[in-house]
C-alpha cells in the first residue's frame, strides 16, 4: 500500500515488478477488493496496480468532482510511482475513468477494458437526487438498497457474507466523496467523442445489469471503432464479484491480444523525441534593451454563448425534467421569454462568481417568499437541495424570512418546502 500525498489516490501493487502494469478501477460506492478474485490469475502476466476513490475504503476524503478530475489524479498517482504505459480495466465509475484516459490521454493506454460501463449513465437527475438523499439521510439508505443493484436476487441470497460486504463498503465511505462522484456521474457524457477512442476495447456486462446493461454496452461497441462486446450471464452491476471466473478468463484473453504495441513494462518513461543537435549562433552584439512590437491578435475572442452556459446551469440546477419540460412547452408565444430567462437569468446571473449557488439559493428562496411565489417556491426547494444546502439550512432561511417577510408569508412557505422535501429525501423502497 502507498501513503497518500494530496491530489493523488491511495493504491497497491501486487505481482512482479518487471512485468506490464495492469490497472484495475473500481464502481462507486466499492473499494479495490472488488477485483481479489481477479488477482490471482492476472499477476501471472501483469503487475497489477488498484487504486481506491477518494474516501472510499478508507482513503483520505478529499472530494473529486468530474471523472476528469479523477483521472488526473489517478495519472499523477502513476507518475509518482514510475508508470508511464499501461493496460486498464475499470468497473462503472471506473469504466468512466478508462474512457477519460482513451480519449485524452490516448499516449499512456496501451489497451482498454470497461466493464459495466456507459457513455452516460442515467440521467444528471437520477444521480443529484441520490447526492440530495445522501447529504440528508447519510448513506445507509444508499448502502442497503447496494446488493439489489449490484446482484442477481439468486446471489445475493446464496452469498449473504459477500452481501453484506457489498453494504459495508458503501456505509463505510465517505459521504461527501460519495456526493461529489455522484456529481462526476451526473456531468460523464462522452457519447459524441467514443469514435476517437482508439486503442483495442472490451466491454463487458452482465447479462442481468439493471444499471448499465447490454443496451449501454451496445452503445459502446456501436462507437468506439475497435470494441469486442462480452455478455456474461447470470450476473448483474458488479459482475466481477458474481462471475469472478468469467470476468477473470475474458480480462486475460484481451490484455493478451490486444496490447497496442509499442511494447513497455510500464515502469520506465516514455522515450522522448530524438535529440536534434543545434548549431550555435554566430556571435553578435546584444542590445542592453529593445522594445518589442505590439502583439496584435489574429482576432478578437469570441464573446461566452451565453445561452449555452444558461442552459447548462438551468439544467444542473433545476433539473432536465423540468427544463426539458419547460422548453417543449414554450410555443411562438412563449419561446422569446424562456430563452430571456435562460440567458440572462441563468446564463448572467447563476453564472456571476461573486457568489456561491448554495448562497444564490438562500437568496432566492427568501425573494419568492417574499413576493408569495409558491410554485417557484416548490421548484427552487428543490434546486436548493440540488446546490448543497440541506434541509435544515433551508428551515433556517425559511424562519429568518418569518422575521422579515412576515409569519403568513413563512406559513405557506413552510408548507411547500416541508412537501418538496419529503419527496426528494425520501429513499426509494
Amino acid at each position: 500500500m502507498s501513503e497518500t500525498p494530496p491530489n493523488t489516490l491511495q493504491y497497491r501493487f501486487d505481482g512482479p515488478e518487471d512485468a506490464p502494469v495492469l490497472i484495475l478501477g473500481p464502481s462507486l460506492g466499492t473499494t479495490w477488493h472488488m477485483w481479489d478474485r481477479q488477482v490471482p490469475e492476472l499477476v501471472k502476466q501483469w503487475r497489477i496496480f488498484r487504486f481506491d476513490l477518494p474516501g472510499h475504503g478508507g482513503a483520505p476524503a478529499r472530494p473529486a468532482g468530474s471523472v476528469a478530475e479523477l483521472t488526473a489524479r489517478l495519472l499523477a498517482t502513476l507518475d509518482s510511482a514510475g508508470v508511464q504505459r499501461f493496460a486498464y480495466a475499470g468497473c462503472a465509475l471506473g469504466g468512466a475513468i478508462g474512457l477519460e484516459l482513451a480519449l485524452r490521454h490516448p499516449e499512456r493506454l496501451a489497451s482498454l477494458a470497461v466493464v459495466a460501463a456507459s457513455p452516460r449513465f442515467g440521467t444528471a437527475d437520477e444521480f443529484r437526487q441520490r447526492g440530495v438523499i445522501v447529504r440528508t439521510n447519510g448513506l445507509d439508505p444508499i448502502a442497503r438498497t447496494a446488493p439489489d443493484r449490484w446482484f442477481t436476487g439468486g446471489f445475493a441470497a446464496a452469498q449473504p457474507a459477500i452481501t453484506e460486504w457489498a453494504v459495508q463498503m458503501v456505509r463505510t465511505t465517505d459521504p461527501g466523496c460519495y456526493i461529489a462522484a455522484c456529481e462526476a456521474l451526473a456531468a460523464f457524457d462522452v457519447r459524441a467523442e467514443l469514435g476517437r477512442v482508439g486503442v483495442p476495447t472490451l466491454v463487458l456486462v452482465g447479462s442481468d445489469d439493471q444499471v448499465t446493461g447490454p443496451a449501454e454496452a451496445r452503445t459502446l461497441v456501436a462507437g468506439i471503432p475497435d470494441a469486442r462486446l462480452a455478455v456474461v450471464p447470470g450476473a448483474s452491476h458488479l459482475v466481477p464479484v458474481e462471475q469472478p471466473a468469467a470476468v477473470t478468463d475474458l480480462l486475460v484473453h484481451h490484455f493478451s491480444t490486444a496490447w497496442q504495441q509499442p511494447f513497455d513494462t510500464g515502469q520506465t518513461a516514455l522515450p522522448g523525441a530524438p535529440a536534434v543537435p543545434v548549431q550555435a549562433a554566430p556571435p553578435q552584439a546584444v542590445p542592453v534593451a529593445e522594445i518589442a512590437p505590439a502583439a496584435v491578435p489574429a482576432q478578437l475572442p469570441a464573446a461566452p454563448d451565453r445561452y449555452r452556459t444558461g442552459l447548462k446551469i438551468r439544467r444542473e440546477v433545476l433539473g432536465d425534467a423540468h427544463v426539458d419540460r419547460a422548453l417543449a412547452q414554450a410555443d411562438d408565444f412563449a419561446g422569446d421569454f424562456q430563452e430571456f430567462v435562460t440567458r440572462y437569468s441563468w446564463g448572467e446571473i447563476w453564472d456571476r462568481p461573486g457568489l456561491d449557488r448554495r448562497t444564490r439559493s438562500c437568496v432566492t428562496l427568501t425573494a419568492l417568499v417574499a413576493g408569495g411565489h409558491l410554485e417557484e417556491l416548490a421548484l427552487h426547494t428543490r434546486a436548493a437541495l440540488r446546490n448543497g444546502l440541506t434541509p435544515d439550512e433551508i428551515k433556517e432561511v425559511l424562519l429568518q424570512t418569518a422575521a422579515y417577510c412576515g409569519v403568513p408569508a413563512a406559513n405557506s412557505a413552510f408548507r411547500v418546502a416541508q412537501r418538496v422535501i419529503r419527496e426528494e429525501t425520501t429513499p426509494a423502497e
